[in-house]
């Protein structure tokens, strides 16, 4: 039968109505299920689950009411993949947020969703602005945009290859640090997959003093690696490797922040990577801290470590494994492609949905 609506002064009230109930509200709609009958029969006990229909009044009422943002004004849904990078495991390695078709996206809403995240990093998908790009990867923490960075490089192209339908590709990121090829290796009916990509060529900056350089992680210059210097690389970002002698010394690193500041800033760098590293097996373990904590993996530093021990003991390939103390871990292979280093691993998908501002 048909709906009728009393309007009280702090309520509306609405009789028995039809098999489906839809709430009008301006523009949008939503179907709800109440648990009384009619006011006409208020001793009658509720029947839960009986749907009912009610006019919330028009348009106008209801923008007095609740005012929401105007069509025009509001920006288009956004495709939106989560997932975990340089490890098989679900809820282990490093959780990234990629937001795709982001065109539309300033820089300021993009800081902004990167805060709501509060992930190590969160990237945006756009249209290739340099020739023989497959996209722009836009990588942001919650701080700022970074010009480059390896488990965002790596997650983006496995979300990007699942979006377009993609089982086994090479796609060609454009970074703020140029063009990087990402190969993906998937299967679309399952939610993992593995990635790997050739960094940018490695270029060496100062050596840092032992001392100064583990101090920003709680240590002394005693926890260093007497052979291995601590020194800035990058493949791509500008980090600080910093050998050391012993594990022991990795469970006793810790974040400063104050400290950690004044060692990076003026080197022009972002992260700090604590590594010890076995020769005989071309294993190491791992620890990054930057200005928002610990990374549970941090492929842009893995880089500049295989290229550091590369140049200085001749190693070729080296297996990583970091995020172990923070309850993350994760493993990270690198190994070194003509005048680059290829750095890969395993991807997770664990959400895929949409986006809504």
């Amino acid at each position: 039968m048909a709906a009728r609506t009393a309007r009280h002064p702090s309520r509306l009230v609405a009789e028995h109505a039809g098999p489906a109930l839809d709430v009008s509200l301006g523009r949008r709609a939503a179907t709800i299920h109440t648990p009384w009958r009619s006011p006409s029969s208020p001793r009658q006990p509720p029947v839960w689950g009986e749907d009912f229909e009610a006019k919330l009044g028009s348009p106008a009422d209801e923008a007095a009411r609740c005012p929401i943002r105007p069509e025009a004004e509001r920006l288009p849904a956004f495709p939106y993949t989560l997932l975990d990078v340089f490890t098989a495991t679900p809820l282990e390695g490093n959780g990234l947020a990629v937001i795709h078709d982001a065109d539309a996206l300033g820089e300021e809403t993009m800081l902004g969703i990167a805060r709501e995240t509060r992930l190590s990093e969160t990237t945006f998908v756009q249209t290739a602005t340099a020739a023989g790009a497959d996209y722009r990867n836009r990588i942001f923490t919650v701080a700022g945009e970074l010009p480059f960075a390896g488990h965002p490089s790596l997650g983006t192209a496995v979300a990007v290859a699942r979006q377009r339908g993609l089982e086994r590709a090479q796609l060609t990121q454009q970074t703020g640090a140029g063009l990087q090829p990402v190969d993906v290796e998937l299967a679309l009916a399952a939610t993992s997959g593995r990635a790997s990509m050739l960094q940018e060529p490695a270029v060496f900056g100062p050596e840092v003093e032992a001392a100064s350089a583990l101090a920003a992680a709680g240590l002394t210059a005693a926890d260093a690696d007497a052979g291995l210097s601590p020194r800035v690389v990058s493949t791509g970002m500008a980090n600080v490797i910093a050998p050391v002698a012993d594990p022991s010394a990795l469970a006793r690193a810790s974040f400063d922040p104050s400290a950690l500041a004044a060692l990076l800033e003026p080197l022009g760098a972002t992260v700090l990577y604590l590594a010890w590293w076995e020769p005989d097996r071309r294993r190491a373990r791992a620890r990054g801290f930057f200005h928002g904590g610990e990374d549970p993996a941090t492929g842009s530093a893995a880089g500049p470590l295989l290229a550091m021990l590369a140049e200085r003991r001749g190693v070729s390939t080296l297996e990583i494994a970091q995020g172990v103390e923070m309850g993350r871990p994760s493993r990270i292979e690198t190994a070194i492609e003509g005048d680059r280093v290829r750095v890969g691993g395993d991807v997770v998908v664990l959400v895929e949905g949409t986006l809504r501002l």
